[in-house]
């Protein structure tokens, strides 16, 4: 033990009782001697606050194990808060103003200022990777600007977690049959060679340059190599590198990205300048008014799910949702109840339509439009094998298939008819296909029963292409023991239609018999109700086909938004052919009521989709909300609250309360959230790397160990879940994978570079150098080098070649599972190595 005094003079030392020392006629003890039994606990910075000398060993670590996992739920809160107030940065916008075809109305659009890559790659990236650069900053200034192994091996741990696991997650969790490309693919090439040399340059500066030495030159050069990252994916973005860009026009690159969902938001604009579009809203409406049972409140939550679900979201909004779903917080997604889940599916059949289950509008040269020729059909049971129609219309240039297939009504397969699932395919000019159906006769006396038939788009997304559904995608086929061709009529005397409906449809049926093709036709009668001022009228011939009992006249009602007395008009059949016979209902009238109430409706509407929206972003306005969210469940959302939610919430209530106290994002553009709750994760990191190093040292292991399991896993968890989220919701890969090696990369060029940096200013200034052991460190770096080239090029590879797929994500099921654990087995392997060559085992 050296001692000296201030002028290098050596001062009287006299030995005392129980190895201490007596200094100017005061003890000293010694730090061996006050430490002595009391295992591990000089490794903390701030731990332990209390003393723990007469706990046991055992006692200890379960103690550090549960803190550190607790307090890992309380980084990934605040960084949740942390993420609001990026959200609330990046999404300020500039109005661009363009040419439209009203002279005196220009058109108006909102552009974000920042750029995607940038924002990714500077405060999204800090903000899902704060805690590993925070814990590798607070170790080297705690350790007196001497190096340390755990903040190193955490973010080398971290970027192997992210790049194997999570890689493989997002490869197996893409639904059968579908796949996800990489959209900006000279984004991620930029990101991808620069996570490569990012840690070659690691082993260079380790190995090679300055053996176990980091000088000034070095770490500045890491340093920089962010602001150059941060430039070249930027020239990406914007085709500066010369090379075109199938995806974007020269309209984007002049104004920004619009988000994959611009066409849903330019054909349908429900948003404009943050609120909802009062004509988009009126469309609606309508469509979700066929749906029975529904209330207004209904339909404020079903159209704010489309627009969430239509939208464009960063991976900073998955990582926030997927945070929210392990801590029982408010949820980034809507929450639909079961009935609203199949209303909701019902009216998404088809992927690309722009509204909420509204059918597509024929497109003439663009779409090939599949449906059946007929809503219903009846058969008798003693009928065998019979044909049913598929037609095609609108685009007839291109090979298109379908799924055709039945669902059970009062009749059941096997018993009532023989089941069908199958694909047909119309080849290029084929307008019309068959399925044959076959009814099974049992010989038995039955009511008359009814099945369905049901077609459908295939799940590969490049069979949906140039091929949408109609109108009639499922067809009643009703089993009776009639063959007489029938008598026609109108369903009801009367039909009482509202003036916003849109189209008036007037079912027409068949009864008593369904033998033979006949036909009938109508016409409109003029009553107070005009043609061509209050509705569109005229006359028409309806077919019914072979077992067909029901057919609909549509009669597009005006709405000119004026309020007028209620008229009404008349529509008559007359003139059957085939052997049908006019029922007793052959004139029916239909009245147009005026929509006293609909403004009223609409704008109840509005408010409740608006407050609906509202609800489900990512950060707070108030500091009210910021409590009320913090003190309820599922962000008071009771309802749909499950279980695990409560469960949650109870485990996490106390980090909830303490960070509600964070200033909300509305204050100040959004800064002073971020300051605060940046200050915040990094007290808590720092918490975090005592409760590592101590328990590491309780367990008897290495802190490189540590730190590439259990706190790299703490910290990438929640991006696991987020990647997820984004790869099976979102059409293209790069919220998923996309942003792994731009954040692999700001790891090192943030989270080695500035400690570094710092450290070797520090010595330099003393005279000294920083010394970095590559050891462990140097082993670990290399090797995550060699098998993150071989993860880039798998990726690669499963985009250009067939057999995955053509696609870095999903594709084929044996191709798609092989690779998910191959990867899985690289990071396996990176662990073990690494921990074997830390313990000892190999001698590299």
């Amino acid at each position: 033990m050296a001692l000296g005094l201030d002028d290098g003079t050596m001062p009287d030392v006299e030995v005392g009782p129980d190895n201490s020392y007596i200094i100017d006629n005061k003890t000293y003890v010694s730090k061996d001697e006050v430490y002595n039994g009391y295992k591990c606990a000089d490794r903390g910075i701030l731990l332990p606050f209390i003393s723990e000398y007469t706990w046991s060993i055992e006692v200890r670590a379960f103690l550090y194990l549960v803190g550190l996992l607790y307090c890992f739920l309380g980084v990934a809160i605040i960084a949740d808060i942390f993420m609001g107030a990026i959200e609330k940065i990046t999404s300020k916008t500039r109005k661009v103003y363009l040419t439209s075809e009203k002279e005196d109305e220009p058109e108006v659009i909102e552009v974000r200022i920042w750029s995607d890559a940038v924002a990714n790659l500077t405060l999204m990236a800090l903000g899902s990777s704060a805690p590993e650069i925070l814990l590798a900053i607070i170790e080297v200034i705690a350790n007196k600007f001497e190096a340390g192994a755990l903040g190193p091996g955490t973010i080398v741990g971290s970027a192997a977690f992210n790049l194997f696991v999570i890689s493989a997650v997002c490869v197996l969790s893409i639904p059968k049959g579908e796949s996800r490309r990489i959209k900006d693919i000279k984004v991620f090439a930029v990101t991808a060679v620069f996570s490569i040399v990012a840690y070659v340059w690691l082993l260079i500066i380790l190995k090679a340059v300055t053996p176990n030495e980091v000088e000034v030159w070095e770490a500045a050069v890491t340093f920089l190599m962010f602001p150059l990252l941060v430039l070249l994916a930027w020239m990406a973005e914007k085709n500066f590198c010369g090379i075109p860009n199938k995806t974007d026009t020269s309209k984007q690159i002049e104004l920004g990205n619009f988000q994959p969902a611009d066409k849903f938001l330019r054909d349908r604009q429900y948003f404009r300048d943050g609120r909802l579009d009062r004509d988009g809203l009126v469309a609606f409406i309508k469509e979700v008014k066929n749906y029975p049972g529904l209330t207004d409140e209904d339909a404020a939550i079903l159209a704010a799910s489309k627009l969430v679900e239509s939208q464009s979201h960063s991976r900073m909004w998955y990582r926030v949702g997927a945070v929210r779903n392990m801590t029982g917080g408010r949820k980034t997604q809507p929450q639909l109840s079961t009935k609203l889940k199949v209303v909701y599916n019902a009216m998404n059949e088809h992927p690309d339509a722009p509204t909420l289950g509204e059918v597509p509008q024929v497109k003439p040269h663009q779409n090939a439009v599949i449906d059946f020729h007929a809503a219903s059909c009846a058969v008798m049971e003693d009928i065998g094998k019979f044909k049913v129609a598929v037609c095609r219309s609108g685009r007839l240039d291109n090979r298109v298939s379908v799924r055709v297939e039945t669902i059970d009504g009062t009749a059941t397969e096997e018993q009532d008819y023989m089941p069908i699932n199958e694909v047909i395919t119309f080849e290029p000019e084929e307008s019309e296909k068959f399925v044959e159906v076959e009814i099974i006769n049992d010989n038995q006396w039955e009511p008359d029963e009814e099945f369905f038939l049901k077609i459908s788009l295939l799940m590969n997304a490049e069979e949906r292409e140039g091929v949408q559904l109609g109108r009639i995608s499922i067809m009643e086929i009703t089993i009776l023991n009639d063959d007489e061709p029938g008598v026609v009529m109108f369903q009801k005397r009367g039909f009482l239609v509202k003036e916003s409906i849109g189209n008036a449809v007037i079912p027409v049926v068949r009864k008593n018999g369904a033998d033979g093709e006949i036909t009938i036709k109508w016409r409109s009668i003029d009553k107070t109700a005009v043609s061509g001022k209050d509705y569109t009228g005229g006359e028409g011939v309806l077919t019914f086909k072979h077992t067909e009992i029901e057919q609909n006249i549509e009669i597009p009602i005006i709405d000119d938004m004026t309020p007028e007395k209620d008229e009404h008009f008349e529509i008559e059949l007359f003139d059957p052919t085939g052997g049908a016979k006019i029922g007793q209902i052959n004139r029916t009238a239909v009245t147009i009521t005026n929509d006293d109430d609909f403004n009223n409706v609409l704008n109840n509407m509005m408010q409740m989709t608006n407050a609906n929206i509202h609800a489900m972003q990512v950060h707070h306005e108030t500091y009210v909300s910021q409590i009320k969210d913090a003190l309820n469940v599922n962000g008071g959302d009771i309802e749909n609250a499950t279980a695990g939610d409560y469960v949650l919430h109870f485990l996490t209530f106390g980090w909830k309360i303490i960070f509600a106290l964070v200033p909300p994002p509305s204050l100040l553009g959004g800064w002073l959230c971020f300051v605060v709750s940046l200050a915040c994760i990094g007290l808590l990191t720092a918490i975090i790397g005592d409760l590592a190093a101590i328990f590491g040292c309780l367990v008897n292991l290495d802190d490189a160990i540590t730190a590439i399991t259990f706190v790299a896993l703490g910290t990438s968890l929640p991006d696991t879940f987020a990647s997820r989220t984004a790869a099976v919701q979102e059409k293209y890969a790069d919220n998923a994978v996309g942003n792994v090696t731009g954040s692999n990369s700001v790891n090192v060029f943030l989270g080695l570079g500035l400690p570094w940096f710092i450290a070797s200013v520090y010595h330099y200034a003393k005279g000294s150098k920083f010394k970095v052991e590559a050891g462990s460190l140097g082993f670990s770096v290399g090797l995550f080098s060699g098998l993150c080239i071989i993860t880039i090029a798998l990726l690669m590879a499963r985009r250009m070649f067939s057999i995955f797929g053509k696609a870095e994500l999903g594709g084929p099921p044996c191709p798609k599972i092989c690779s998910g654990i191959f990867m899985i087995m690289l990071w396996l392997i990176y662990v073990l190595i690494s921990a074997f060559q830390t313990t000892g085992y190999f001698n590299f």
